[in-house]
Formats: structure tokens, sequence, C-alpha cells
């Protein structure tokens, strides 16, 4: 899952990259408010964490456009304005939540997740597929009650096929989900982790299929 962080203040954009990745998710940074609108345009993030108070165009103005072209993404207000009238201005533009500085980073990870979830209609911290249960809080995979061993890239390959299970994911969107601007991945690699991926699920009832030109497909197995 991509998260973009819209802040511009160089020692909290910091904390925040390192709790994002943290927890389980990809960061993108931008500074400036319309970075921060160049960048949404690209359509490849999951939610926005945006401060108000940004340069070159401020943080209600990129919401207000970010709305006008009906994107849906969720968006978390962060911001050192806490007056009840910034907070109602951020809500009626379009913001799913608001969280005001100082706050605490576990508070915000809780927040992201239950964002995340609401977006994806999923209803606790678990995606589960047969016996398989993936924690997203705490990044745990278990086949039954065993846990299974898988590395950061694998699991996040595996969570945008579970929130997505009984439908085509192509390797774009999983490329868009597992990279920051910083990252490379290739195709090939893509296929590696899912090499791996259906490795360890072993005989679980549990198949990621290809569906050549398309993508992949993870559902249970007709055989179970």
């Amino acid at each position: 899952m991509r998260i973009l962080i819209v802040e511009d203040d160089a020692v909290l954009a910091d904390g925040l990259l390192h709790s994002i990745k943290a927890a389980g998710y990809v960061p993108d940074l931008v500074t400036t408010g319309e970075d921060a609108d160049a960048a949404l345009k690209e359509k490849v993030h999951d939610l926005v964490i945006l401060d108000l108070g940004l340069p070159r165009m401020d943080g209600f103005q990129v919401l207000e456009r970010l709305r006008k072209r009906k994107s849906r993404i969720p968006v978390l207000i962060l911001t050192a304005r806490g007056a009840l009238e910034d907070r109602v201005t951020g809500l009626n533009l379009g913001a799913d939540d608001y969280l005001s500085k100082p706050f605490d980073l576990a508070e915000l990870e809780a927040r992201v997740r239950a964002l995340l979830r609401r977006a994806y209609n999923k209803n606790s911290n678990e995606l589960c597929l047969g016996e398989l249960r993936f924690d997203t809080r705490a990044r745990r995979v278990t086949l039954g009650k065993k846990p299974v061993e898988v590395s950061a890239r694998e699991m996040s390959v595996l969570e945008i096929l579970l929130i997505r299970a009984g439908g085509v994911v192509s390797k774009e969107q999983i490329m868009d989900s597992l990279c920051s601007w910083n990252d490379d991945v290739s195709d090939n690699a893509i296929e590696v982790y899912v090499h791996r991926l259906r490795r360890k699920l072993g005989n679980a009832g549990i198949v990621i299929r290809t569906i050549r030109g398309l993508g992949y497909l993870m559902d249970r197995s007709h055989n179970e």
C-alpha cells in the first residue's frame, strides 16, 4: 500500500516517513502543495497524509482540486491548525479524517489503517482467505495456526492480492503499490515474489493464477 505524505517540516516529514515505512506501507514525500497536486494526478497512491500550511498552494486547495477530479482516495489532514472552523472546512472539502499536531505516531498509524480498511470495505485488521490470515497491524501471516515467513516485499504483494481476492491485479498495480519514487522493481521481480508466495502457501487450498496479458488472481482452489 502506497501513501503520499505532504509535509514541509523536515523533522516531522522524516518521522512520518520512518513511521509509515515501519508500519509496512510504501511512503512518498512531497513538500509543496503544487508537488502534491501533481503527484495525486498520477493516481498511484492509496492514501494521503496532508498538511494544510504548505508553500505554493495550501492543503485546502490541494484537497479541493483532488475532489474536483472525482478522486475518492482517503485523505487524512495533519496540521497545527486546531480551530473548529479549519476542521469543518477540511471535512466539508472532502477530508476523511483530521489529526492535530502534536500527535502520537501510534494514533496516526491506527487512523491510517482505519481509513484503508474503510476504503477497501474491510471490517478488521485481518485479511482472510480460507485458512490464510494476514494481520495488517502486526504484519504477520499465518496458515491455520502456523506462521508463514515472508519478506517485506512478498508481504506487500500478498496484501494487494488479498485485498482484491477474486479479482485480477495487474503487474502495474502491484508495482505501483510496491515501489516509492526512489525504488525500481522489474516485471521479473514481481514474478519472483509471486512464485515464492505460491511455494510458501503450498497446498493450503489457495491459488495465485496468472491471467495472461492481465495479471494475477488470488482465490480459493477449486480442489479444496
